[in-house]
């Protein structure tokens, strides 16, 4: 991904991640960031909240992504606007992803 002008986080200790990427899109008029889904590595009980934090900060919407592996189809479905009420906003996005079921690994 860097030829594609991507950075690698280091995710084991905090590097003001969140600040910055608020900071990028102040900075320049066209920016996408990719932030994978939790779980791709390992399975996690809960999701991090760096991306609804810089997306609520930085006043940009969530493109919903997804890979259903059971239905074999993938795709984008509309855009999430943050209110900035974290715990609302959080389970809508949840309850849209409940339905698809995404790629299950040896580690799951």
């Amino acid at each position: 991904m860097k030829w594609l002008g991507g950075v690698p986080i280091n995710r084991s200790s905090s590097h003001n991640v969140v600040r910055e990427t608020v900071r990028q899109f102040k900075d320049h008029k066209e920016l996408v960031v990719l932030i994978p889904p939790e779980g791709t590595r390992s399975k996690v009980k809960e999701w991090k909240t760096g991306f609804y934090h810089i997306a609520n900060m930085a006043k940009v919407p969530i493109l919903m992504g997804y890979v259903d592996a059971e239905k074999k189809e993938a795709g984008f479905a509309d855009f999430f606007h943050p209110t900035g009420d974290i715990d609302k906003d959080l389970e809508e996005i949840r309850n849209f992803y409940k339905p698809i079921n995404g790629l299950i690994t040896k580690n799951s």
